[in-house]
């Protein structure tokens, strides 16, 4: 009957989801197997994380991991490192050795001898011979000098599928332009990326909330707390208008005025009484 109908088409469901997922898996474990043949690995990697830092002129400054394995992007593995260094603005090789120094002085602390699946088996930085350099340094150091490291760098046009591939022991080298190793190293280079510029911007937005609304005579962490509850964002309050304003729980008129003020200098505002 019907309930059998629904059923068995929940099983289809499941079964074809299944097939599909175990598809993408062997292409992946494929996908892995080229990577070990291409980078001379001892074999494929279960693990590759992928470094990326963002910042604008060393503000708001973040380093990102992300990883991928035989499955696709491990979404619960992906770290973000605020920056703590005082450094040179804009400095991506400090940053980047901070990054590792940090990630890897804690790995080493909660799992000396290396023995859980959170160890990766490739490391690939968005960057060139120098950051590679940089890198390789700080790994040494923290006697991880044999996990092997690859840096991925744009041409001197920065298109994507003219990058150069830089490796200890071998001169820099390109894949073919349609070389599906290729196109899997550029997907973990830009996700890298696409989740450190979201975690800088985060950053740099909340930075913004905090330090405009702090500069506002009369905003305390309760009335502030109030406004960005009530509008959702620093933004919003600038551009709310002041009956806008005195409408929010916990804003007095007084206070609702010397907000609308603050943001909006060249308004002259009409006396009232409270």
């Amino acid at each position: 009957g019907e309930k059998y109908d629904v059923v068995k088409h929940a099983a289809t469901n499941a079964r074809e989801a299944l097939e599909r997922k175990l598809a993408e898996t062997a292409g992946q474990g494929k996908l892995l197997a080229a990577v070990m043949e291409v980078f001379n690995l001892p074999e494929a990697p279960t693990r590759i994380e992928t470094y990326d830092n963002s910042h604008i002129m060393g503000t708001s400054a973040y380093g990102v991991m992300v990883a991928a394995g035989p499955e696709g992007f491990i979404k619960s593995a992906y770290r973000k490192f605020a920056i703590k260094t005082a450094m040179k603005p804009g400095d991506d090789f400090a940053m980047m050795r901070e990054v590792l120094q940090r990630r890897f002085s804690r790995a080493l602390a909660e799992n000396p001898d290396r023995s859980d699946e959170t160890w990766p088996s490739l490391i690939l930085i968005d960057g060139g011979a120098g950051q590679l350099s940089a890198v390789t340094g700080i790994m040494a150091d923290l006697g991880l000098g044999d996990i092997p490291l690859v840096a991925i760098a744009k041409g001197p046009d920065r298109d994507a599928g003219r990058e150069w591939f830089h490796t200890a022991g071998r001169e820099a080298f390109q894949l073919p332009p349609r070389d599906p190793v290729l196109y899997f190293l550029q997907r973990l280079r830009d996700e890298a990326h696409r989740f450190a510029i979201t975690t800088h911007r985060n950053a740099r937005s909340k930075k913004i909330t905090v330090s405009e609304l702090d500069d506002v005579e009369g905003i305390g962490p309760a009335r502030k707390k109030a406004l960005l509850n009530h509008f959702g964002s620093a933004s919003a309050v600038k551009a709310a208008g002041l009956k806008a304003l005195e409408a929010v729980t916990g804003i007095n008129k007084t206070t609702a005025r010397m907000v609308y003020a603050y943001f909006h200098p060249g308004v002259v505002l009409e006396e009232t009484d409270e």
